[in-house]
């Protein structure tokens, strides 16, 4: 049985939390969005959950303050998606607990990249023992 690759995404803007749930879902993730700290708080406690996108500027509390209580509640990778770029901006996310810190606006490409490196997706295994490989074509 393939273990499910569960990312919880906490984002206020509705737009942006679409697109990411939109780029995880197809790279292979089942995305649970939430819009709050608060929520998404709540919703860390899930051991299921593999990874978690975290924008910093969300409208309840500050990003560091969620990072850190979900890192409390989760062992679960930290991906930080924020428009925050100044380098001690960095800096505090990655104190925060960040395992990886995307600037907005980003490619889909940068994100499913990160998240698949944070959180690898099923490795399937080879063809069957004794199976045969496609035959070498002969060249004339």
């Amino acid at each position: 049985m393939e273990k499910r690759r569960i990312c919880l995404v906490i984002e206020d803007n509705d737009d942006i939390r679409g697109l990411i749930g939109m780029v995880l879902t197809r790279a292979g993730f089942e995305v649970r969005p939430v819009a709050t700290g608060a929520a998404g708080i709540a919703a860390a406690a899930d051991p299921a959950v593999s990874l978690v996108t975290l924008d910093l500027g969300l409208p309840d509390m500050d990003g560091h303050v969620v990072a850190r209580a979900v890192r409390a509640l989760s062992s679960a990778p930290l991906l930080f998606i924020t428009a925050r770029a100044e380098d001690d901006d960095l800096l505090a996310g990655m104190a925060s607990g960040a395992a990886a810190y995307l600037t907005k606006p980003f490619r889909a490409q940068e994100l499913r990249d990160a998240a698949n490196h944070l959180c690898p997706g099923p490795v399937h295994a080879p063809a069957a023992a004794g199976a045969q490989a496609e035959p070498a074509k002969r060249r004339p």
